[in-house]
């Protein structure tokens, strides 16, 4: 079973200035030899990060990190598939109360498509998805 990476770790990561190796190492010691992902939506939130960069120094950093990100995992594309699984997900949790915030949802829903674990900083969104497996790095 593989990993898909949320946002949210990859994220800290950066700040506290590890490396894309340094994080794969970390996955590696934690839970093995194992495939780690990410969903096109960490590539959507870091674009965003990146026009929201501070100074030219910030944003290079985090171009360079994204770039090293895209080299080193395998991107997993929204499909119509992923799309309807998230639909569904999310119409069956509103129904009772519980309102997953987008970008997780599609995260999430693209773990579940791909048969994939979500390590995450923020387990407590993750879940509230049914049957996906989340793991706190």
């Amino acid at each position: 079973m593989g990993l898909i990476l949320d946002t949210s770790t990859l994220v800290t990561a950066e700040r506290r200035g590890h490396s894309v190796a340094d994080i794969l190492e970390q996955i590696q010691q934690a839970w093995g030899e194992t495939q780690a992902g990410l969903s096109a939506v960490t590539v959507v939130e870091f674009a965003h990060g990146i026009e929201r960069a501070k100074t030219d120094e910030q944003r290079q950093r985090r171009e360079a990190f994204l770039a090293e990100l895209r080299a080193a995992m395998k991107v997993h594309p929204l499909t119509d598939e992923i799309a309807e699984r998230a639909g569904a997900i999310s119409g069956q949790q509103a129904q009772r109360g519980i309102i997953i915030p987008f970008a997780d949802l599609l995260i999430g829903a693209t773990a579940l498509h791909h048969g994939c674990e979500v390590v995450t900083g923020n387990v407590r969104h993750f879940e509230m998805i049914p049957d996906l497996v989340v793991k706190a790095l």
